[in-house]
């Protein structure tokens, strides 16, 4: 790649975490981006997602979700935001 940059690492995403069978339908992996900010501008980002109980990341696409209606540009069937909180438990019967 020119500049001698890595490219962003292409694995599952986020919501791979579920046990395999675990769901229905299965959503295709969440896309990985690599994204440069400002550390005085990430910085803020990450207080206000402390503030709502988000990661940076989940603030990041929340913001961009609600920036994209508000301009009517939101995809008519995008996947649902991510749960917040741990990811369940992959088996019920599992020992503690």
């Amino acid at each position: 790649m020119p500049g001698g940059e890595p490219a962003a690492p292409e694995g599952p995403g986020d919501d791979e975490r579920s046990a395999p069978g675990a769901g229905a339908a299965r959503r295709p992996p969440r896309k990985q981006v690599l994204l440069r900010l400002d550390p005085q501008v990430y910085d803020a980002l990450a207080r206000w997602a402390g503030d709502e109980l988000r990661s940076a990341n989940a603030q990041i696409e929340f913001l961009l979700r609600r920036a994209l209606a508000e301009s009517g540009r939101l995809p008519s069937s995008p996947g649902p935001l991510p749960r917040r909180g741990r990811p369940p438990k992959s088996s019920p019967s599992a020992p503690e």
